[in-house]
């Protein structure tokens, strides 16, 4: 690629120059995630300008969050992250990301009736053993694990819900087609957490792997809760938007 000349007698420093020339050339796609940028001795060469002016571009390139450095073998370009609105609205992930043109499968791990322990109890506000059903779901977005959620639903409001076919199946969908629930308003909590060990196997990463843990609590226009969930993103893929006007 054929870069433009830095002007070295404008007000704008050489680096900051340098790193809009190189920002230009991830945006525009010319380079895909993780694959290498000049090595700092190509970049001094190819812009005519010190090493000091090179590290300086890239450093700010890496807090931007478009580029990221491996000891020993150089800079990459970070792959993009997956920009979701659903912390701060009541639609599913699913669906941003459907409307995103992203491929999103979603598998069944576990689903069943149980009896509410005291965190489903508490988030839920039922009494303590009423039956629920659980879900744990895996989505898969364009073919990687990306999302890993277990929820529970009181089983009076979702009555053969642990024997419905959920694969590949919006939740939110399901409730409004078959139960008629609409969800009115949820508050969520968002933590950075460690997966377990069979948590880490279903999303494909390491027990040291720092992960995005949202808890979730969901009502009607009534005020009676209807959903807790507990979901585990992979942060390496994801990030949140909320927007305060």
């Amino acid at each position: 690629m054929t870069y433009p000349p830095l002007n070295r007698d404008g007000a704008e420093p050489l680096w900051m120059q340098l790193m809009r020339a190189l920002r230009a050339e991830i945006e525009s796609g010319v380079r895909g995630p993780d694959q290498p940028l000049p090595s700092e001795a190509e970049l001094s060469d190819l812009f005519g300008v010190s090493r000091t002016v090179v590290r300086e571009a890239l450093r700010e390139l890496v807090q931007q969050r478009l580029i990221y450095k491996v000891k020993g073998k150089g800079a990459f370009v970070a792959p993009r992250k997956t920009e979701l609105r659903f912390v701060g609205s009541m639609s599913g992930s699913a669906d941003d990301l459907r409307e995103s043109g992203r491929r999103v499968t979603t598998q069944t791990v576990r689903q069943a009736l149980g009896e509410a322990d005291e965190r489903e109890a508490a988030l839920l506000r039922i009494p303590l053993g009423e039956q629920v059903v659980r879900l744990r779901r895996l989505r898969r977005v364009d073919g990687q694990p990306w999302l890993l959620v277990d929820t529970a639903l009181p089983a009076r409001l979702v009555p053969g819900l642990e024997r419905a076919i959920m694969e590949n199946q919006s939740l939110y969908d399901v409730l409004r087609r078959r139960y008629g629930i609409e969800p009115a308003a949820a508050d969520r909590w968002i933590e950075a957490v460690f997966p377990n060990r069979e948590d880490a196997a279903l999303l494909e990463v390491s027990t040291s792997t720092p992960l995005l843990g949202i808890e979730s609590v969901a009502w009607l226009e009534d005020n009676t809760r209807f959903e807790a969930y507990y979901a585990l993103h992979r942060s390496d893929q994801t990030r949140f938007y909320v927007g305060i006007r």
